[in-house]
């Protein structure tokens, strides 16, 4: 079976990694293709993933840069149909919710290419996020779904998606999270920030709903600028929120002191370190609600929804919202002992990509969604 897996963006990589790991360990059965579409295309956000998680340099690379959602989507679409013509995949791989994701799979259908969806199935029920029209159109024209937890197969099942398309996998970010935590252990980061083990808070913002808005932007900031007082946070600030800090001038709400730790994005293997042995997390990152769940660490989530709720139902996340008040009052109840245990969700195991793999082995794929 010859595969072509698709990676756009940082989280991504995380996915795609253990899928192509498996695949690559029978070659009798998968020759594989790796295309990175430079949707993430700074060394930070990109080139340091493949370096820590010991992934292959990709065959291919797109190069499409940032742009406007319909300048990426447009761009990764007409690159790839070139390469889907001259590779001539058995199947697709794409992972996730980006721009990327629909892209290679609105490419790959119109070619009657079959396309493998991995972490489908999710939902925030909220259309004014562009991941949640990227994750249904993505769904709607895949042949395998494979979902990380029973809400996501309920989901497409209300959908209307046939039983035979839907695959209750686990979680593929685990995989990477079990097969890398051992070795985030001997990282330095803790030396280099100056930070004490279980003694910090941890934090991370990009999404366009909270830095795009100077006010929204703004409370968010004097929030962690309170959190700052009583335990150091740090806080690797993504390229886009760096950007809107200097364009809204908001880099002076934070207090100016050893407390408030900014710095770059980190690697991989830094930010597992980190979030392993975090106080609190803080974040409006959907991979992370869900890396913490199986951590054990209590995660603050900035965000009015979730698409990944069974980290709310089982795990240690808390939604939140974005204002300074109600962030405020969460984060100085855990900071004062009130935590939850939560539990690891079924098939959260580290196994995901062998149980994907394995379905594409022995199966040949369902009929088109046309066709269904």
């Amino acid at each position: 079976m010859r595969v072509l897996g698709i990676a756009g963006a940082r989280p991504n990589f995380m996915k795609i990694e253990p899928i192509m790991r498996v695949m690559e360990q029978s070659p009798e059965h998968f020759s594989t293709v790796l295309v990175h579409t430079g949707q993430h295309y700074d060394d930070r956000m990109s080139e340091v993933f493949f370096k820590d998680l010991g992934l292959r340099p990709p065959d291919l690379n797109l190069g499409v840069g940032s742009g406007s959602h319909a300048e990426q989507t447009g761009a990764v679409m007409i690159r790839l149909e070139k390469v889907l013509m001259e590779q001539k995949p058995d199947i697709l791989v794409v992972v996730g919710d980006v721009n990327s994701t629909l892209a290679a799979t609105i490419t790959a259908a119109k070619l009657n290419i079959p396309v493998a969806h991995v972490e489908a199935g999710l939902r925030s029920f909220d259309w004014t996020m562009p991941e949640e029209i990227n994750r249904l159109a993505t769904d709607v024209l895949s042949s395998y779904l494979f979902t990380p937890s029973e809400d996501a197969s309920v989901n497409l099942r209300n959908e209307g998606i046939p039983e035979s398309r839907i695959h209750l996998v686990g979680n593929v970010m685990i995989d990477t999270l079990r097969r890398c935590e051992e070795i985030a252990g001997h990282s330095s980061i803790f030396d280099e920030l100056g930070v004490e083990r279980g003694n910090y808070v941890l934090v991370t913002l990009h999404r366009p709903s909270n830095v795009d808005d100077p006010h929204v932007l703004s409370g968010i900031l004097s929030a962690l600028n309170a959190v700052q007082e009583r335990l150091p946070v740090v806080f690797p600030i993504h390229p886009r929120t760096e950007f809107k800090m200097r364009e809204f001038g908001s880099q002076c709400v934070l207090a100016d002191t050893g407390n408030m730790k900014l710095v770059p994005p980190l690697g991989y293997l830094d930010f597992l370190a980190l979030e392993g042995q975090a106080k609190m997390v803080m974040t409006d990152s959907g991979g992370i609600q869900e890396e913490t769940t199986v951590l054990g660490i209590p995660c603050l989530t900035l965000r009015e929804n979730t698409e990944r709720p069974v980290t709310v139902t089982h795990g240690t996340n808390q939604i939140v919202g974005c204002s300074a008040d109600r962030i405020l009052a969460a984060a100085h109840a855990i900071l004062d002992g009130e935590r939850r245990n939560g539990q690891v969700p079924d098939l959260w195991d580290g196994h995901a990509a062998e149980r994907i793999v394995s379905v594409l082995a022995n199966g040949c794929a369902p009929s088109l969604p046309r066709n269904s």
